[in-house]
């Protein structure tokens, strides 16, 4: 059971956090959502935890606060973890060549001009690095972004298939183009789990032996893993995808793939969890690398891992990035940037993410007049495919865990939504 503290205690207002409920339930009520958890730490101590709906529609089970939860690119925070675990080792460099690990990575080149089939290249401007790997800024995409024609190469390929392993994996990314030259842009991509491969490399173990060893078990995430096993189905949540003004089931979880061990870890977002155990995973990053005595990360680790690494410091749309709605209808946002109608009197629009900086695994807020949200600079988090979002803020030492299942992840502004019904409840 995750303990609760008085909301007052640790400076949050009960009767401000009590507008999270009142807000988020109109989505279950109205049919968007088919239920959610949400919970709110400050100062080590959980003061706010609400659920509510259904974690499976059709058989009639609500969200309670053990229900396990696909996390998708939540996991992404981890796998970058487990990266800098090796790192301060010695036994990788933040500036290394990903080539030292995955031979042929030197010969990539860039996508000039063309279509998926027909196609120019040119050469980089320089390698690919581990940095590179970490902050999206490798020149490598995702099949479902549906926005350039490398994407269509990486959808004909199905990279992240069931019959692919991670060694497939590097093996049909050499043979593919780059979007763009490292490090001259920002592309959401198959990165992380391009680490997952390293890791391996790295380790001589496979990505869920080493996650278990080297995170869960030290941290004590006895939910997280890449299976969800027999004794534990009767929590895992049904999957859902928007439908229209509802949703419709698109992963039951007794007939689920999470059910057996997959042939590719997917370090980018291959992870189930729960709320307790999540919340621990934050608690460690905002004590600086440990958490009960067990530390997993030196400090300043955590503090190089928290700043943001985009070239002169600046912003995610100051490197390209930009999320159109329409055409990507499966496209990645953080829920900060503000959203900017394109054509007066139009439909389409585009999320910026002016004052939104990366890390190394997630984003850093820099600044939150300029992205024109509540938030402090320094704040570090991720979401996930189904809707879910984390953040941890070390200047107010608070942690907002959001979980749900629904896809995309921009069907609704739940995100944006919730990180001012979070941030307005704070006192002191």
């Amino acid at each position: 059971m995750i303990e609760l503290t008085g909301a007052e205690t640790v400076g949050l207002s009960a009767d401000r956090l009590g507008r999270i409920a009142a807000h988020f339930n109109r989505y279950v009520d109205e049919g968007k959502l088919p239920g959610y958890l949400i919970l709110i730490a400050r100062r080590g101590k959980t003061a706010y935890l609400h659920h509510y709906g259904l974690r499976d529609v059709e058989a009639g089970l609500p969200v309670n606060e053990d229900t396990v939860f696909r996390i998708y690119s939540m996991t992404k925070p981890i796998t970058s973890v487990g990266v800098m675990m090796l790192y301060e080792r010695g036994l990788l460099h933040l500036d290394d060549p990903a080539s030292e690990y995955i031979p042929g990575f030197e010969r990539l080149e860039v996508f000039e001009s063309g279509d998926a089939e027909h196609y120019r290249t040119m050469p980089t401007e320089r390698e690919m690095t581990i940095r590179d790997l970490l902050t999206h800024t490798s020149g490598l995409t995702y099949g479902h972004m549906h926005a350039h024609p490398i994407d269509a190469m990486y959808r004909d390929r199905d990279l992240l298939g069931e019959g692919m392993s991670l060694a497939d994996l590097v093996a049909q990314l050499r043979e593919l183009p780059l979007l763009f030259s490292p490090g001259a842009r920002w592309s959401y991509s198959v990165a992380t789990d391009v680490l997952g491969y390293v890791i391996e490399v790295v380790s001589g173990q496979s990505l869920d032996r080493y996650f278990a060893e080297m995170i869960l078990e030290p941290l004590g995430l006895v939910d997280t893993a890449f299976t969800v096993s027999p004794d534990k189905v009767d929590r895992f949540a049904a999957n859902y995808e928007r439908d229209g003004d509802g949703f419709r089931l698109i992963d039951k979880p007794k007939e689920s793939a999470y059910m057996t061990r997959p042939k590719l870890f997917s370090g980018g977002g291959g992870l189930v969890s729960t709320a307790s155990d999540y919340l621990r995973f934050c608690q460690m990053l905002l004590n600086r690398g440990q958490l009960d005595g067990e530390r997993i990360l030196g400090r300043k680790t955590v503090e190089l891992m928290t700043s943001n690494h985009l070239p002169r410091n600046c912003d995610l749309t100051n490197m390209d990035y930009l999320l159109y709605s329409d055409t990507r209808p499966e496209g990645v946002g953080m829920g900060l940037g503000a959203r900017h109608n394109l054509r007066r009197g139009g439909t389409r629009t585009q999320t910026r993410h002016d004052g939104v900086g990366f890390g190394l695994g997630g984003y850093v807020l820099l600044d939150p007049a300029v992205a024109q949200i509540l938030g402090s600079p320094g704040e570090f988090g991720w979401g996930g495919a189904a809707s879910t979002i984390f953040w941890v803020d070390p200047r107010e030492d608070m942690t907002t865990i959001f979980l749900t299942q629904l896809m995309p992840s921009s069907a609704y502004p739940i995100r944006r939504e919730l990180r001012v019904l979070a941030n307005q409840a704070i006192v002191d």
